[in-house]
């Protein structure tokens, strides 16, 4: 199988661009900076995934925004000046979450109407004309398709967005997810090999009663709860059932460890295989209130499985975002991390 070249160890920053209200110009200037760039360069990673909602880029209306392009600008050129590649993520685009915290949010009208399916073309567009050609930026159409049912609706919107962008920049690599939040049980549901420049593309955060124990926004979930790891399967299946059966892991937890990565990924390292495509797997990670000798441990397994089939890989998160790489919590066992990322 191909791999995604100068996109296997990569690292998440989330929360810059994305996911933290309206853009503010202070926050712009002091969440990431060109010290952070410089700083994951001496991680010994070779890119950045770089999530941006929409209204970093456009109005409301749709009108072209400068201040998520002097952003992006600046850190593409902190990132050349490093020798780290960036993927560029529409996180949100106008008419589409996936964040649980848009409480009442429609997640399927996206994929119905024909006005917001356009705005997304076009904001693509501008991003190809900007970004498309430059060799260290490569793109990831959209964060987290949450249902299901939209499935076939979606690999007809990524059809499209793809043949516009190949107008502009017909070598960029593109990076596509399929459904129920990017699992990797979706990838083989992707019908979009127009080209030898696509990217399957998943996340991973199996089993989520051990990488989301105690948060906040999982229906389901004490804010209390802790869970060792590898630990008990029989635990770990009754903990599963109180969550919101949308989060909830579709995989039987009958043995933790790496076989059981390599069950959730056998799908769609098979469909990459079968169509000649690289795998990547854009968030995986633990949350910081989660033990850090547990966290490693999982890492350890994951990485086995991402190492033993080439995909390319970005933790999630570099920086808060309740998982938080660079803070205290790891201190003791990044560096063992960091080999494994």
């Amino acid at each position: 199988m191909r791999i995604f070249e100068g996109y296997q160890h990569g690292i998440n920053l989330g929360g810059w661009l994305s996911q933290c209200g309206q853009p503010d110009q202070r926050h712009i200037d002091t969440f990431i900076t060109e010290k952070d760039i410089a700083r994951i360069a001496q991680m010994g990673l070779d890119h950045v995934r770089l999530p941006v909602d929409y209204f970093f880029l456009e109005t409301q209306a749709g009108a072209p925004l400068d201040i998520g392009i002097r952003a992006i600008d600046r850190c593409v050129a902190w990132c050349r000046a490093q020798g780290v590649h960036v993927l560029l993520d529409l996180h949100k685009t106008y008419g589409y979450t996936f964040d649980p915290m848009d409480k009442g949010a429609d997640r399927t009208i996206f994929f119905r109407d024909e006005m917001l399916q356009g705005r997304f073309i076009a904001l693509w567009r501008r991003l190809a004309e900007r970004y498309g050609n430059d060799g260290a930026v490569a793109f990831d159409l959209l964060n987290e398709i949450v249902a299901p049912e939209v499935t076939e609706d979606w690999n007809k919107i990524v059809r499209r967005a793809i043949r516009a962008i190949r107008e502009i920049a017909p070598k960029v690599w593109i990076v596509v997810g399929g459904a129920r939040y990017n699992h990797a049980l979706s990838v083989p549901d992707l019908d979009v090999r127009l080209d030898d420049r696509i990217v399957y593309n998943f996340h991973c955060y199996d089993p989520l009663v051990f990488t989301h124990q105690g948060a906040y926004w999982v229906n389901g979930m004490p804010a209390d709860f802790r869970l060792d790891y590898p630990g008990d399967p029989a635990a770990y299946r009754a903990a599963t059932r109180t969550l919101d059966p949308d989060l909830a892991d579709d995989t039987e937890m009958t043995r933790l460890g790496p076989d059981f990565f390599e069950a959730i990924f056998a799908p769609a390292v098979k469909h990459a295989a079968e169509n000649d495509v690289p795998l990547y797997c854009g968030e995986y990670g633990v949350i910081d209130l989660a033990d850090p000798g547990a966290a490693c441990r999982w890492l350890r397994d994951i990485a086995l499985m991402f190492d033993r089939h080439g995909i390319g890989r970005a933790w999630w998160n570099y920086k808060e975002m309740d998982f938080d790489f660079i803070g205290p919590r790891y201190g003791a066992v990044r560096e063992e991390m960091l080999k494994l990322m």
